[in-house]
């Protein structure tokens, strides 16, 4: 659930930005005498000349987001949004230990036939832990010092925790069944076998994907092109949506850079995307921000990968 971005050439750290919106066609929008352009259309030709996906890509599974999915519109309060990114739940139920029997992974082009991971297997990997106490809610009270005195307190003499106090809801399971979420995968958008979760805070279900580890491939190591990030350009890091031709991706800038602009080279196997900035000369702080970027391609993205400029690596769907 949590995840620390890469980020070539800048800090990390990072703060959320505003969404640019960009035209139908940024590699024709941009200025033709642009020098940044023309620096990402060199590096993204040989990022995608270099893209050699193994057999798995186009056999096999490989999720290209997280195994956790929202199955629905959840209606996120702040406090069950921060829960959910975090992974703080408590069951309520008794959850099955017993395998269910293979399932089937539906993708555009066929299907393939997986070994599956009980409920309980999948709630395990669902929860990541306890949100931290907050005022008004019982604490832990400590270890017993020793001969039995007094516990630890939080205080002078207690731990100290620099955990935020706005957090500390975790979400009810009150009910699970095996069903199915959708999930961008190198073949596409497919339906997986997924345990749903059904969340007394949230109003769609949460779903943890079903597949064992045994059936899942990871993606391809990137080869990045050699030589360094060419100047005024940013690179990608994940897609934020894709429906139909329209892709949304986030770009790594520093927070004083204007100009912010989506690039992308499109064919038909693959799809390179980036960005170019107008980078700041005066005084400015080191925080990072991820712009979101949208561009309509020339196709519906389909089952074509998209790839970072600068690491060449193949772009997650960010989690919500």
């Amino acid at each position: 659930m949590r995840r620390t971005a890469a980020l070539l050439g800048l800090p990390l750290l990072m703060i959320v930005a505003g969404c640019a919106q960009a035209g139908s066609d940024p590699a024709v929008d941009a200025p033709a005498a642009d020098p940044r352009r023309d620096a990402f259309a060199q590096r993204a030709t040989e990022v995608a000349d270099a893209w050699r996906p193994l057999p798995a890509w186009k056999s096999g599974y490989v999720p290209l987001q997280d195994p956790t999915v929202l199955v629905g519109d959840p209606g996120f309060s702040g406090e069950t949004k921060i829960a959910f990114l975090n992974g703080w739940y408590r069951d309520q139920i008794d959850l099955p230990t017993a395998k269910p029997a293979d399932g089937a992974i539906r993708f555009p082009d066929g299907t393939l036939s997986v070994p599956l991971v009980s409920a309980a297997t999948a709630y395990e990997q669902l929860d990541q832990g306890d949100p931290p106490p907050c005022d008004g809610r019982p604490r832990d009270p400590g270890p017993k010092l020793p001969g039995g005195g007094p516990t630890i307190e939080p205080g002078p003499d207690g731990p100290v925790s620099s955990a935020p106090q706005t957090a500390c809801v975790p979400l009810t399971v009150t009910a699970v069944k095996l069903g199915t979420a959708p999930v961008r995968t190198s073949r596409g958008e497919a339906q997986v076998p997924a345990w749903l979760f059904t969340v007394e805070e949230l109003a769609a279900p949460v779903a943890r994907l079903a597949v064992a580890p045994q059936a899942v491939s990871a993606p391809p190591e990137p080869a990045p092109p050699a030589g360094p990030a060419p100047q005024g350009v940013v690179g990608a890091q994940d897609v934020q949506s894709v429906d139909g031709a329209e892709l949304t991706w986030r770009l790594g800038v520093g927070s004083c850079d204007t100009g912010i602009t989506p690039l992308v080279q499109e064919r038909d196997d693959v799809v390179v995307v980036g960005g170019s900035v107008v980078t700041a000369t005066g005084v400015c702080n080191s925080m990072l921000k991820l712009e979101p970027v949208t561009a309509t391609l020339k196709a519906p993205l389909g089952g074509r990968p998209v790839l970072d400029v600068l690491t060449g690596a193949p772009l997650r769907l960010a989690s919500s």
